[in-house]
């Protein structure tokens, strides 16, 4: 009897054992991502790991180590938690920032601010650049949004996938709505709600 016993564990903690092995080698993407911050649709998205990114997609991304260090030490973002941003330029495009003026191939794109709420200021790059190979520029519509207006463009090897929304809301108190699962942005989806 304790031999059957001694088999069965053995056999039981080398099936975990292998199991756990597969899952760290595979190190498998997420599937869904719960967006907690104002800067895009609060709510719930499918992540697609195999679509290639457009301008104007939504993307989920991990920031590089020293901007994971520094989301983390402001407070804005847990490390391990990635970002939810639009992409505004890809390889090839020009952008720049004068001021707090930042544009994408010479069209106003957005308008950055010198502090965030909590009077802290905000980091600044200068100038204009080609987006990269290996390189994405992110954008969203949110005035305060944490995004390539401070950071310029960020390595595209950090891309998890596309961002599809399933449940999201308009505004902060608006119930949660099911989305076709598209990336159009929410003020559109609001618009065309409006309409029917």
């Amino acid at each position: 009897m304790n031999r059957r016993i001694l088999s069965f564990t053995v056999a039981t903690v080398s099936l975990f054992g292998t199991l756990f092995v597969a899952v760290e080698w595979a190190k498998p993407a997420p599937r869904l991502l719960w967006n907690a911050s104002a800067s895009a649709p609060i709510g719930l998205y499918r992540i697609d790991a195999d679509a290639a990114p457009r301008v104007g997609d939504l993307v989920v991304i991990d920031p590089p180590p020293a901007l994971a260090g520094f989301l983390s030490a402001r407070g804005y973002l847990p490390r391990g938690v990635p970002l939810l941003k639009r992409v505004a330029a890809i390889p090839g495009a020009l952008v720049c920032r004068s001021g707090t003026f930042v544009t994408v191939d010479g069209a106003g794109a957005a308008r950055a601010l010198a502090r965030d709420r909590a009077n802290r200021s905000l980091p600044v790059w200068t100038g204009c650049r080609t987006v990269g190979r290996g390189e994405i520029f992110l954008l969203n519509a949110a005035p305060d949004s944490l995004d390539g207006r401070y950071f310029g463009p960020l390595p595209a090897a950090g891309l998890i996938g596309t961002a599809h929304p399933l449940f999201t809301r308009s505004k902060a108190a608006a119930p949660l709505r099911r989305r076709g699962g598209d990336t159009s942005d929410d003020s559109a989806n609001g618009k065309r709600e409006r309409e029917k």
